[in-house]
């Protein structure tokens, strides 16, 4: 693999991925750097049953454990990205009756539910088909997972990335351009030689991680019992341990539900993970009746307890919608140092949609650097 190209990516999610299948497109020379031993960042999407395979018609019942909706109407930039991969979408499941859980020892009530509009849509594929599209779209080989980028040098015409691996092993990439497509918490971790200015990695240190401090518990079933009872699989509760519930079928092929645990990251540690689905199966039999303690297969994801995602800050602040800048505006990084992870985006911080606009920004903006230097 050639390790001098004119940019590096760090981060293999959404941005990265986009942000290389345009370079691609343009003939530009990329290498993608992520520390995780897969691509995808925070886009999870588990098998719709107990088979571990994700192949063929098993894919298209996929379920998510992160990302999880967009927008097309107010979204051009996600949907058009969404057509040019041939993505089919489908509506988030909202015909039916809602469920409230207010209290302990208080029976559920079931009230009339409404219908979102504009509408939130969902992949069939799970929202892993948005980053496997990608990365089948760009060279396989400048993919490089399982390494960290530990410190980033500015020298007389280049940068220098430098990585290491689970098993230590270092290396070294040069590129032209850097291009930071992970969280501006984590970007901030980076060694950077000379240091960026203190204002701006404050800014990007202070920046709460989207879905940092949040979990999702995801339920299987054989059958949507809950549909075939006039409900809608939404649900509210204020005893927990899931807050909000939601149907995450994908018809003809898997039968889901799944919620965002309402407990603090802190809290929901002190018990093991069995034990937090068992909670959630026991308020899933409250909320649905017995046949939704009988899942086929179900998933936990913590991603508070990622360190690729959240950062200490993460369990103390919630993260907003202030955008931090995402590049120094002078100095020795201002020409070529950009964050192009979702939480620059200007219009959707946080959002799949932010990750396609901010890294479309970033490209851009790399792009006329590089003409103007050759």
């Amino acid at each position: 693999m050639n390790e001098h190209v004119q940019v590096a990516i760090i981060g293999a999610g959404l941005s990265g991925l986009y942000a290389a299948y345009q370079l691609e497109k343009a003939g530009i020379s990329y290498v993608v750097l992520e520390a995780r031993a897969q691509t995808g960042g925070r886009i999870i999407s588990c098998a719709g049953g107990p088979a571990p395979s994700l192949s063929g018609a098993e894919a298209e019942g996929r379920v998510d454990l992160g990302a999880t909706w967009i927008w097309p109407s107010f979204q051009p930039q996600l949907a058009a990205l969404t057509a040019e991969l041939d993505i089919a979408l489908i509506p988030q499941a909202e015909d039916g009756d809602m469920l409230y859980e207010r209290a302990h020892h208080q029976s559920p009530s079931r009230h009339p539910g409404y219908v979102s509009s504009p509408p939130s849509m969902r992949i069939a594929g799970g929202m892993r088909q948005l980053t496997e599209r990608l990365e089948a779209r760009i060279a396989a080989e400048q993919v490089v997972t399982d390494a960290r980028v530990i410190r980033i040098e500015r020298t007389v015409g280049k940068v220098q990335v430098h990585t290491v691996s689970s098993d230590q092993r270092g290396r070294m990439f040069t590129a032209q351009a850097v291009l930071l497509a992970l969280p501006p918490a984590l970007a901030a971790r980076i060694e950077y030689l000379p240091a960026l200015p203190a204002r701006l990695t404050g800014e990007w240190a202070g920046t709460g991680t989207w879905m940092a401090p949040h979990a999702k518990y995801v339920a299987i079933y054989e059958h949507d019992f809950w549909q075939q009872a006039g409900l809608s699989g939404e649900a509210r509760s204020g005893v927990g341990p899931m807050a909000e519930i939601h149907d995450a079928s994908v018809p003809g092929r898997v039968s889901a539900l799944f919620g965002f645990i309402g407990i603090p990251a802190r809290s929901r540690w002190t018990t093991s993970e069995e034990n937090l689905k068992l909670l959630c199966r026991a308020q899933l039999i409250r909320l649905f009746g017995e046949k939704a303690g009988e899942p086929v297969a179900e998933y936990l994801k913590d991603w508070a307890d990622d360190p690729f995602t959240a950062t200490e800050k993460d369990l103390l602040i919630q993260a907003g919608h202030t955008v931090p800048a995402a590049y120094p505006d002078h100095g020795a990084w201002a020409d070529c140092l950009r964050g192009i992870g979702s939480e620059w985006s200007a219009q959707f911080p946080g959002y799949l949609a932010g990750a396609v606009e901010a890294s479309l920004e970033g490209v851009r903006q790399v792009q006329q650097k590089l003409v103007r230097k050759n």
